[in-house]
């Protein structure tokens, strides 16, 4: 990968919304150009799009968790991201090493709202659930070192 690439991707990894014009002055390229390389960086699955980052506190989403789980039935089919998919307040899901088989970060409105999607957690994919509340969040987001 070329190095004015890296360049492309870092200032829109600080900023997606930035301008193929800023993003021209930034790097000493032309609009075009710089269009031409975004556009082949999207094509190439490299950027894979733009999006706006929440304040989850101000929409009503406060709580913050971490879901371990791991299948009841060891002999079950590994499909829990399928079956979870549709569950809206599930924000990521990743497999993982461990006793546990995947982790699901999870955003709510309150320990409720949180104790009723564990039980659609449960029931959804048939899988224990261990928790982790989040108390504060520092910092995340972080861009990664291109």
């Amino acid at each position: 990968m070329e190095e004015i690439d890296r360049q492309i991707m870092t200032l829109l990894a600080d900023d997606g919304r930035m301008s193929f014009t800023d993003l021209a002055k930034e790097t000493g390229l032309s609009v075009s150009a710089v269009h031409q390389r975004v556009r082949r960086l999207q094509k190439r699955g490299i950027v894979k799009g733009f999006t706006a980052l929440l304040d989850h506190e101000q929409i009503g989403l406060p709580m913050t968790a971490f879901v371990s789980i791991k299948p009841i039935d060891p002999a079950a089919p590994d499909d829990a991201p399928d079956r979870l998919k549709h569950i809206t307040a599930i924000e990521a899901c990743h497999s993982v090493a461990g006793e546990e088989s995947y982790i699901l970060k999870v955003r709510v409105g309150s320990p409720n709202e949180l104790e009723d999607l564990l039980q659609q957690i449960r029931a959804a994919a048939n899988v224990a659930t261990r928790t982790t509340v989040v108390l504060s969040t520092p910092w995340e987001g972080r861009r990664p070192p291109i």
